[in-house]
């Protein structure tokens, strides 16, 4: 893949231009450690700088690539500033604030196609920032929290409501980033934290610091590295409940007046997949309406009524919490399971 310079300012991306990329762990004798190579950092402001095959995807160059993106509050009414490709070649850092709503429009084929994996780390505001700022209904996403915590079911370990894993609880699990020299990028990270808590406004700040560039490229660098080693575990099953619910988390936030009519259609279930002997079920997004004031009475003092709820259902549960949107429960999973947590939750708020 041909690889494009940025046209960035020599104070930002000519200091710390490359980066130390892991090797694809399915390429090579598995015996052999990989080198790790160095790719470039490009900071893109337009569209010419992006590799053409992203730019007009196509079933006959289909790809997989990592995917992040960073804001000032990331959600619908926040701001989206930064938006990072990992390929095996190249890290690109989109420049949204540079680049703005031209930038965003040429990207939005790729974000949408399904000829173009993006490997990220819990989807769902990062889709909400896009469908609300930029109309883009992000798709055919693998999310690694999901297949995380498929791959944990698979293994036979027992599903626990809300224990959802951190990206940098995942890099530091040897079994998917077993990499030498993490725990100082990961310290980085915590720093940048510490400065996102101090101000929001963080990743709006232009030029972009040695500081920013490293931190963006670090959360999708290690991406394809944990992609590459979850394929290796998933079955056939848990593939397509990966692809279902990564569609599922992209919806979650993005509340529409059509019932998601305009977005892309939902993996439907293989022919000839089976779950112990039983057909796997369909797996639905439903959202509960609750009125102002009674969002209290479904989660309960400390949040014990929605997690007896969850604990008895087989759902996916999220709020919107601060960011929104307000009074509403989304829930993910089967259709019968998202039914028993829908009326069980209206129960807890008085609701008929």
């Amino acid at each position: 893949m041909a690889s494009s310079s940025p046209s960035s300012s020599p104070s930002t991306a000519s200091r710390h231009r490359h980066v130390p990329l892991p090797p694809d762990p399915g390429d090579g004798d598995s015996d052999v450690a990989a080198p790790v190579c160095s790719v470039p950092i490009h900071i893109v402001t337009s569209a010419a700088q992006l590799p053409t095959e992203f730019l007009e995807p196509s079933p006959e160059k289909t790809l997989v690539i990592g995917f992040d993106c960073e804001g000032a509050d990331l959600c619908r009414s926040g701001k989206l500033c930064i938006m990072q490709l990992a390929f095996p070649d190249a890290i690109y850092l989109v420049d949204v604030i540079e680049g703005d709503g031209i930038l965003m429009k040429a990207c939005k084929p790729a974000l949408e196609s399904e000829h173009i994996a993006k490997v990220i780390h819990d989807c769902k505001r990062d889709s909400e920032a896009l469908y609300f700022q930029y109309g883009i209904k992000l798709n055919n996403v693998v999310d690694t929290q999901i297949a995380y915590s498929l791959i944990e079911e698979q293994e036979g370990k027992m599903k626990v409501p809300d224990d959802y894993i951190s990206f940098v609880a995942l890099l530091a699990d040897p079994r998917y980033c077993e990499l030498s020299g993490i725990s100082e990028d990961l310290k980085e990270k915590e720093e940048v934290r510490m400065l996102l808590r101090q101000d929001p406004n963080f990743w709006t700040v232009r030029p972009l610091s040695d500081m920013m560039i490293r931190t963006a490229a670090d959360d999708v660098r290690f991406l394809l590295h944990v992609y590459h080693k979850m394929m290796e575990k998933l079955n056939a099953q848990t593939l397509w409940y990966m692809a279902v619910r990564g569609a599922l988390y992209c919806r979650c936030f993005c509340i529409n007046n059509n019932n998601y009519a305009d977005w892309p259609a939902l993996p439907k279930i293989p022919d000839g997949i089976v779950a112990d002997g039983i057909v796997l079920e369909e797996e639905i997004l439903s959202i509960l309406d609750v009125p102002p004031g009674k969002m209290g009475r479904v989660i309960g003092r400390r949040g014990s009524s929605i997690l007896a709820v969850k604990e008895s259902c087989n759902a996916e549960i999220f709020i919107g919490g601060d960011k929104g949107p307000p009074n509403k429960v989304f829930i993910i999973g089967p259709v019968k399971q998202a039914l028993c947590f829908w009326q069980k939750a209206k129960k807890q708020a008085g609701l008929r």
